[in-house]
């Protein structure tokens, strides 16, 4: 389960950078040249969408690294990843495969144990 979580956080990591990517660059373009009516308007929380662009990415590569090693922590950081995304750009055709895979590889890390010890996390 810990490299499952570690696989889902990078990949995670990886397509939500590039959500990351075009949600700051869409702000900032439509900062920088200005709204078109009808094709090109300003978001309505600039800020929670660049927020979310720069960490969401960051705790997804960070969760899925620390998966193995520390289950909790990467399993913490891989579900803030998947609430980051969610809330900062929505669940739409771009954010699904992101969100899920970060909000699965987090529940597995949480669930994950020691493989030799019978307790968890510790």
């Amino acid at each position: 389960m810990r490299n499952a979580s570690l696989v889902l956080g990078i990949i995670a990591g990886i397509i939500g950078m590039i959500v990351g990517f075009f949600g700051y660059g869409y702000t900032a373009a439509i900062e920088h040249f200005g709204e078109i009516e009808g094709v090109a308007e300003q978001v309505a929380h600039v800020d929670q969408v660049r927020v979310a662009a720069v960490l969401s990415p960051i705790f997804a590569l960070a969760g899925g690294g620390m998966a193995r090693a520390r289950a909790l922590p990467g399993g913490v950081l891989l579900l803030l990843s998947a609430a980051g995304m969610y809330f900062g750009f929505g669940f739409n055709v771009f954010t699904m495969f992101p969100i899920c895979m970060a909000a699965v590889g987090g529940l597995l890390a949480i669930a994950a144990g020691k493989p030799d010890e019978e307790k968890t996390h510790f």
